[in-house]
């Protein structure tokens, strides 16, 4: 699912004109692995990825990989807080809808809500 979500990731960048050069991505240590790290790399981003040792009795060969513990906390107090805020939407909490479109339908609402009520306090 990394990779198709990555892939859309770059075609939304490109088509709304925005550059991926130089940008961290921050991702758990369930995402690490060698070709995740490549194709993170090659699209000119950093990767910052949680070592997941794996049962390893030794560490891993090769240079250090980059991972910065602040970034990767204040990505997790950001995506809990955004679970907290869905919370509130007990329509989605409950899940009523019999139908997946419908589901995403109201996610997308709660999400505009979400964002209307950040950008319109500043």
């Amino acid at each position: 699912m990394l990779r198709d979500a990555f892939k859309n990731l770059k075609q939304i960048a490109k088509t709304v004109g925005f550059s991926l050069e130089n940008t961290i991505i921050s991702l758990d240590g369930a995402y690490d692995c060698k070709s995740n790290r490549k194709m993170i790399f090659n699209a000119g981003m950093i990767p910052n990825i949680n070592e997941n040792k794996r049962g390893r009795k030794r560490a891993k060969r090769g240079r250090k990989r980059f991972f910065d513990k602040a970034i990767f906390k204040e990505r997790f107090r950001t995506i809990e807080r955004v679970f907290a805020w869905e919370d509130k939407f007990k329509r989605l909490l409950l899940r009523f809808e019999h139908h997946s479109s419908h589901h995403y339908g109201m996610k997308t609402i709660a999400y505009t809500m979400i964002n209307l009520r950040h950008f319109c306090s500043l």
